[in-house]
């Protein structure tokens, strides 16, 4: 089983907001999925990202591949939490 992860998209219609699943590559986008490691929400401003980052990290780990988009959440949250630390 090949898992990936990606966004699974819920909230109403023109107001989109996301939740970051871990679940296998042939599922549907907004179907069944093993986890939910976060969530994010671009209605805000600057866009709300959360992440639970021990799990990320477990599914890093075991081999899951994040999605394009995923990755790029990824790398934001990572140099927020480097400029926080310098701070």
């Amino acid at each position: 089983m090949a898992v990936t992860l990606r966004l699974a998209r819920r909230g109403a219609k023109k107001a989109p907001f996301y939740h970051v699943v871990a679940t296998d590559t042939r599922n549907p986008r907004d179907g069944k999925f093993i986890e939910e490691v976060g969530t994010y929400d671009p209605n805000t401003s600057p866009a709300k990202v959360t992440f639970k980052a021990d799990r990320i990290e477990h599914w890093l780990k075991m081999g899951a591949l994040p999605s394009s988009t995923v990755a790029q959440l990824l790398k934001m949250q990572k140099k927020l939490a480097a400029a926080a630390a310098k701070k």
